[in-house]
């Protein structure tokens, strides 16, 4: 048995002081003081926080956009996850058109079963509606696989708004959650097309391309779909106050809407498309960094509560050879940044050292939020007697900087560098197996497939 003492338990409810153990993978007691006998291993956490093992619900690994695979595979994904106290990944299966979700469900599992540190599931992405696909969904549950994600963007994987509403439909009697890329494709293409013709190539048209108004839009027009299919949906990676605006009105009008945002959104501006050469190109994402007035919304979202998730939509390119692809024409940029390995310690910097949100809420919006949203709760998502020994012990002592060269994320830069930071995950353990130590990693493959 493994005994951690003197350490501050936290939920979303609070702070406890309480001793924490745990036999192979499941947390046996947690009490006021556990007393170690022989053969026990005890660890220290006095001055830490333990947290239950952050869940990062959006993650691109291993991922073959048509022109190019992302940097990161599972295995180097998962160990820069685990080094930054991250446990549980939500990564994609995606159906190609012309092919069936039990396929794509399948290549995933190939891609991550044995090779990954911290436990994983799928959200199943669906391209390619009809009665085929439909009579899956059910196949789909029985697998463990209980969210699922539509695009309104990117012509080979958008469907449009009738496809959008049989699929709410056909997922409400399974109780499946929809997470949508909420972008107006149509006008993104109308956009890009102008902006080529006028000869600006470079990142800078980027988000020019992409403003707020076809995020919002695409927001809006989803919450309507919503409505009619009597069912809640999740927009990701949201971006933009004009679109914080839409969801807003979707829930003053009773509607159950979950907001996830991400790092990127809350730290990065789109100040950073300026910078000299072709560097803006480490920040091509979709949706664009928005302006520091959007930044601000955003923020201001996350401590009033109305912001659901926190993850990272990790999806990482190297600069040299994979972005400098686009360095003639802003459309063959790769979108995607890293981040899976510093979500946790940008989040504990800017908002919980700073005074402007607690561990409970970091808690809250990176560990029991996502849980119970996509089916992993009562398991994870919480330090309680039969949850799963996923557990992360916070050391908010220790001050770093975030480098490329530090990092254990397979790719050439980060686009958080020279970020000062504050805190760290001292001890990972997935699966009661420790898995990192002080941001290094054991090398241990203790993840698993999260079934739900």
């Amino acid at each position: 048995m493994t005994i951690i003492k003197n350490g501050t338990v936290v939920s979303a409810e609070g702070l406890t002081k309480a001793d924490v153990a745990f036999e192979n993978d499941v947390i046996t007691l947690v009490a006021p003081a556990i007393e170690a006998g022989a053969g026990d291993h005890v660890i220290d956490a006095e001055g830490c926080l333990i947290f239950p093992g952050f869940i990062d619900g959006h993650t691109h690994l291993d991922m073959d956009s048509g022109t190019s695979v992302t940097a990161d595979d599972f295995a180097s994904g998962t160990t820069a996850a685990v080094c930054g106290g991250t446990t549980t990944i939500v990564d994609f299966a995606t159906q190609d058109k012309g092919n069936t979700l039990m396929h794509a469900l399948e290549s995933g599992h190939k891609k991550a079963d044995g090779k990954s540190a911290a436990n994983y599931a799928f959200h199943m992405a669906i391209t390619d509606w009809n009665d085929e696909t439909k009579a899956e969904l059910p196949l789909m549950k029985e697998a463990g696989v209980t969210s699922f994600k539509a695009y309104y963007a990117y012509d080979a994987l958008r469907v449009d708004d009738g496809e959008m509403l049989q699929i709410l439909r056909a997922l409400k009697p399974l109780g499946g959650v929809l997470g949508v890329h909420c972008e107006n494709g149509t006008l993104v293409n109308a956009l890009q097309a102008e902006l080529k013709a006028a000869g600006k190539l470079s990142p800078a048209a980027h988000p020019a391309s992409r403003p707020p108004v076809v995020e919002a839009e695409a927001i809006r027009r989803l919450c309507a779909v919503a409505k009619l299919a009597d069912m809640p949906v999740h927009i990701v990676h949201l971006s933009s106050e004009e679109g914080l605006s839409e969801v807003r009105r979707a829930r003053q009008d009773g509607q159950k809407i979950w907001a996830e945002t991400c790092p990127q959104y809350l730290l990065l501006d789109d100040s950073r498309y300026e910078l000299e050469g072709f560097e803006g190109a480490k920040y091509v994402i979709s949706p664009p960094l928005r302006s520091k007035m959007d930044q601000l919304a955003l923020r201001k979202a996350v401590i009033n509560d109305e912001i659901d998730t926190i993850s990272t939509d990790h999806c990482s390119y190297n600069f040299e050879g994979q972005k400098t692809m686009g360095i003639n024409d802003f459309t063959k940029i790769p979108n995607g940044a890293p981040g899976i390995e510093h979500r946790p310690v940008l989040f504990y910097t800017s908002f919980v050292a700073s005074g402007e949100q607690t561990p409970s809420d970091m808690c809250r919006l990176l560990s029991e939020n996502p849980s119970k949203l996509f089916g992993m709760w009562p398991r994870k998502g919480q330090i309680a007697v039969g949850a799963d020994a996923d557990i992360t012990i916070w050391d908010p002592s220790t001050k770093g900087v975030i480098t490329a060269a530090a990092q254990h994320q397979a790719v050439d830069y980060t686009p958080f560098e020279g970020f000062e930071t504050v805190g760290c995950a001292r001890y990972v353990f997935v699966n009661g197996l420790l898995t990192a130590t002080d941001g290094m990693p054991t090398e241990v493959m203790a993840g698993q497939y999260v079934r739900r």
